[in-house]
């Protein structure tokens, strides 16, 4: 039985694994830069996705134009800029430092600051709690009884 649904799931993997080999660079060096630059676009349907790991078909479509420009000769800088003319800032997975992008950038650092600031200001506001009043002579009496009590 488990033979049987290993052999199923082999043969479903192998269409995938098919188209992949096509789409493949016959250059292995080149193959190994395109996966490269695969990781640093974003799939534009996806969520936070890279082309490398989306299935949609754009994704696909990225994958190719990318294959044709490196087999082109086009260095990583200009196919890059390329995807980004074409599809703007978005499509890379790491947008650029610029001025359009610098809420994108420094958001983390504020969202951190402003935390630390409410969870300062917040121990800060804690009511400070006295220290008890010590036992009158009758209720440390009553708890020596008590606590006499308890060890019999």
């Amino acid at each position: 039985m488990r033979a049987l649904l290993a052999l199923v799931f082999l043969l479903l993997a192998f269409p995938a694994a098919a188209i992949d080999n096509l789409e493949q660079l016959a250059d292995p060096a080149q193959e190994a830069r395109a996966r490269t630059l695969f990781k640093e676009v974003r799939c534009v349907v996806c969520q936070n996705q890279s082309i490398d790991d989306s299935e949609a078909g754009i994704a696909r479509d990225l994958r190719i134009i990318i294959r044709e420009q490196i087999e082109e000769g086009r260095s990583n800088g200009e196919i890059l800029s390329f995807l980004t003319a074409r599809y703007g800032d978005y499509v890379l997975l790491e947008p650029p430092f610029r001025l359009s992008t610098l809420l994108l950038w420094v958001s983390p650092l504020l969202l951190l600051l402003a935390g630390g600031s409410l969870a300062w200001v917040a121990v800060k506001r804690r009511p400070q709690l006295a220290a008890p009043a010590p036992l009158s002579a009758e209720e440390q009496a009553r708890l020596n009884a008590l606590m006499g009590r308890e060890r019999e």
